[in-house]
């Protein structure tokens, strides 16, 4: 594949780039940048979720939010962490939402085209482990071990101490050890994968809700 026929553009260079030149009118480039992010925030927001139900919309909100907001975004930053804090911030919403919600309906655990052709026994057993952890726990796992961000990019998302972030990653590394081989810990890399028809999905939804949208809108 050559970076021309590559979705996430590597020969445009990095996120902050591509953002000046979104805010300077290339609005179609901000697909760009939701192909690059869209695994990132896929975990990061099932991370706080717990299921796979509520992810995609919470995710498109995530990327119109940032849309709105792109004049805001300071390039001494990494866009990479301003759009993630964005996206746990509206996963956290869709949360506190679903708690006041009257009824209360087990989710139904629906797997996809993609997952009825994947043989990825040792990861789905991964997933279940990680689903299973506390929240404060799983949140800090994912953002740390699967999406590697650092503990300062962790805190910052989380809006917790830095230190929490290293004592709730220690104990979350400690139940998932009781419950796993070290066989399945090394699959955690492909924990959690957004394939190419959602990552299509999720594109062409936000595109179609941004473009017509002004900045600050």
């Amino acid at each position: 594949m050559t970076n021309a026929d590559d979705p996430k553009r590597p020969e445009l260079g990095a996120d902050e780039a591509v953002v000046a030149r979104v805010l300077g009118g290339e609005r179609e480039l901000y697909e760009v940048l939701v192909r690059r992010h869209n695994e990132r925030l896929y975990r990061a927001a099932r991370a706080i979720l717990g299921r796979d139900g509520d992810v995609e919309d919470v995710m498109q909100e995530a990327y119109v939010q940032a849309f709105a907001h792109l004049d805001q975004f300071r390039a001494e930053a990494r866009f990479a962490t301003w759009l993630t804090r964005i996206a746990v911030h509206a996963a956290f919403a869709r949360k506190r939402k679903a708690k006041r919600e009257v009824e209360v309906e087990e989710p139904v655990d629906v797997l996809t085209p993609e997952r009825r052709t994947e043989s990825r026994e040792i990861t789905m057993l991964l997933e279940r482990a990680i689903d299973a952890l506390p929240d404060s726990f799983r949140e800090v796992l994912v953002l740390r071990t699967v999406e590697d961000m650092t503990v300062a990019e962790t805190a910052e998302v989380l809006d917790i101490p830095e230190d929490t972030v290293k004592t709730r990653l220690f104990r979350a590394r400690g139940l998932l050890r009781e419950a796993l081989t070290e066989h399945a810990l090394s699959a955690a890399a492909d924990a959690y994968r957004f394939h190419a028809p959602r990552c299509n999905r999720v594109a062409a939804t936000v595109m179609e809700r941004i473009l017509g949208m002004g900045f600050g809108a």
